[in-house]
């Protein structure tokens, strides 16, 4: 590969994961926002103006604390599990297209830093991993409860990722690609998928929930049985990677559900932009328009978290295997019907 393309590739990278520390970091800070809001609070509003210097403020926090380890014979395994969890949040976003291309100093840039052609098969192998951030450190922790939170975390993102996988399934069937690139190269103008496939999405939005832990579907962190579940044994910033991984993980879910169904970076009159102020502009917009997308699912999350009370353990597991998967499977089916009569017209 060109040096050049490689020093391209990891700028690229670098601005990425800047972008995705600094939406986790200010998802903290928008969730005190949204559940004050909702609740007809202030929220923050001593660190800076409007409390914009909080998450700075809980950051410095978290690296100014005293570094806690538990008593327990896998001191490497407890260190190793808020960084799986940190890490996969992060290396998920290596695949998603933020945009289309722009041209620089003569330059093709494209706005991806890997286009490969089973992209979402690799979203799905690191999400089956993140898991195991969870599942190491809650039964490294040497804690009952964290072990207990351990538990129940496997079992709830394993069933969910089933679910979920088939819900992408029908959606593979009608784009013909499991490329997130082309994916959103279909959904051109306003051709989104959230038009044909809106049983998917429903069923992917619910599973998305369950494998980033979020309300109601948060029973590995139920303070009331739990005290804080696998979080429990950790201080510092092993806690705040933990804590950082998870709002990660909610803005990279809101991209992905952004690509998927949602038309990505595409927005109706992009062609007119782009004949009229250039591709460049265009594009530039489409950035904004698929970050907005993004922004507006995040609020999505914080709002359900601050509405709906969280599920019973039974009913979560009854939700996913016994509504959530034979509602997939029948839309795969039902998908299958329209495509074969599509093709017969």
């Amino acid at each position: 590969m060109d040096s050049a393309i490689i020093i391209e590739k990891g700028i690229f990278i670098t601005v990425i994961f800047a972008i995705t520390m600094l939406m986790a970091m200010y998802s903290t800070w928008a969730e005190r926002k949204v559940a004050a809001w909702l609740q007809d609070r202030v929220g923050p509003n001593r660190a800076g103006p409007l409390g914009l210097f909080q998450p700075l403020a809980d950051g410095l926090k978290l690296f100014s604390k005293e570094e806690f380890m538990p008593d327990t014979p896998n001191k490497f395994l407890f260190i190793l599990g808020p960084a799986i969890s940190m890490s996969m949040a992060l290396i998920t976003s290596a695949v998603i297209p933020w945009g289309d291309t722009l041209e620089i100093a003569g330059s093709t840039v494209v706005l991806q830093a890997t286009d490969i052609d089973v992209a979402l098969l690799y979203v799905f192998a690191v999400l089956s991993t993140s898991v195991y951030g969870i599942m190491i450190g809650g039964w490294a922790s040497n804690n009952k409860y964290s072990l207990m939170s351990a538990l129940r975390a496997s079992s709830q993102m394993i069933s969910y990722e089933v679910a979920m996988g088939l819900s992408i399934i029908a959606l593979i069937m009608m784009s013909g690609t499991l490329s997130l690139r082309e994916m959103a190269a279909q959904q051109h103008g306003m051709n989104w998928n959230i038009f044909y496939q809106p049983v998917g999405f429903l069923i992917f939005l619910v599973c998305s929930f369950a494998e980033t832990n979020r309300t109601p579907f948060d029973l590995a962190e139920c303070e009331a049985e739990l005290i804080g579940g696998h979080h429990t044994e950790y201080s510092s910033m092993k806690m705040g990677f933990y804590l950082f991984g998870e709002y990660a993980a909610m803005f990279i879910s809101s991209a992905i559900l952004s690509i998927l169904y949602f038309g990505a970076y595409n927005y109706p009159g992009m062609d007119w932009m782009a004949e009229n102020a250039g591709a460049n502009i265009a594009n530039i917009l489409g950035i904004v328009v698929l970050f907005v997308k993004i922004c507006f699912f995040i609020f999505f999350y914080m709002w359900i978290r601050w509405t709906i009370p969280r599920f019973r353990y039974d009913q979560l597991m009854n939700l996913g295997w016994k509504m959530l998967i034979p509602l997939a499977i029948a839309n795969i089916v039902l998908t299958g019907i329209i495509i074969i009569i599509a093709d017969k017209l």
